[in-house]
């Protein structure tokens, strides 16, 4: 059986697509998936043992040019590609109505999420045949949900499977044990404080840590490089791609992190990963895996879903709701997590 699954982004949805597959690869043993991705993240489904076939797209870039001749060329391009595959059925794992348009390109069964189900309705008017998954869930569950009804198998009751081998990523050069801090978001209200990570760090290195800050945009790495120039044994990682930053990851002694993709990543790399909550919600969209803990914030506003802090009232720290998470509180959960 072939299926051409579509998910293009982002780096935790693609992670969290991963148990799926691997429940349909035990279910179905002669199961193959290509997937189609955006370009950025091309390197990511190409980790789990049952992708054959990565098909990239530039979605993100073709939308800001839709009246251009080169953007419409280049759909057509990946129409003429998808037309030539064979697939048993194309799975629409995103539900949106840019993913459900491109399941038109493909000869084969579309299949998506129903009116009630998918993240945008609309979608699933361009579906053959539809998928009921409640929201109220973890989105893990609900690809595995996804998966099992679209290929028809029985849904399994075992612990999420993400079918990563840590073994394709080699060590990282360090001899010494070292954290990772993944303290780089896009929303200012996912900012755990600067003054809290450089504390963090001081008890790390106090207990023979180093600490490796992963940093991508410009301004965060001023702030990464700031709290290494306040604190020894602390290095910023600058730009790395997925695959360099993976590598730090699989071998780290722990991760700690804000709501950010590879905080993902690592959990479900079975790095010990404490993860750091308070304008979302982890229990539908937090990393999990075999030694990932969750630490949300205690506040009467949290979580919000908001971009940005909006909180009012008297705080010493923004966002406001990061007071009840304080170092000492991530420092004796690490620790205790080590154990």
């Amino acid at each position: 059986m072939k299926v051409l699954i579509i998910k293009t982004s982002s780096m935790g949805d693609l992670i969290h697509a991963f148990p799926a597959l691997t429940d349909a690869t035990h279910a179905i043993p002669d199961i193959q998936f290509d997937w189609l991705v955006e370009d950025s993240f091309a390197a990511i489904p190409k980790w789990h043992p049952s992708v054959v076939r990565v098909l990239p797209v530039a979605w993100r870039r073709w939308r800001k040019g839709l009246s251009s001749r080169e953007t419409w060329r280049a759909l057509w391009d990946m129409r003429s590609i998808l037309r030539e595959q064979s697939y048993d059925l194309v799975l629409d794992a995103q539900g949106l109505i840019k993913s459900a348009l491109m399941t038109r390109m493909v000869k084969a069964e579309r299949v998506g999420l129903d009116w009630s189900s998918a993240r945008e309705s609309l979608a699933s008017i361009f579906y053959q045949r539809h998928c009921t998954v409640k929201f109220e869930q973890h989105a893990i569950e609900r690809n595995r949900q996804l998966f099992s009804q679209a290929l028809g198998y029985a849904l399994p009751k075992t612990a999420p499977e993400f079918g990563l081998d840590t073994n394709r990523f080699m060590p990282a050069p360090q001899q010494q044990p070292y954290v990772v801090f993944l303290f780089e978001t896009t929303w200012s209200s996912k900012q755990w404080p600067d003054a809290y990570w450089s504390q963090l760090a001081a008890k790390m290195q106090a207990a023979g840590y180093q600490v490796k800050i992963c940093a991508y945009q410009a301004a965060a790495i001023q702030r990464a490089e700031m709290i290494a120039n306040q604190r020894e044994g602390v290095t910023v990682l600058k730009g790395l791609d997925i695959a360099g930053m993976a590598q730090w990851l699989a071998h780290a002694n722990g991760v700690i992190a804000v709501d950010t993709g590879f905080a993902h990543l690592a959990a479900a790399l079975d790095v010990k990963t404490i993860s750091i909550y308070g304008s979302t919600n982890p229990a539908f969209t937090g990393a999990l895996g075999k030694h990932s803990q969750h630490l949300a914030t205690q506040f009467p506003c949290s979580p919000c879903l908001s971009r940005e802090c909006h909180f009012s009232g008297v705080s010493i720290e923004k966002p406001a709701c990061y007071e009840s998470v304080s170092p000492e509180r991530v420092w004796t959960t690490f620790i205790n997590h080590l154990r």
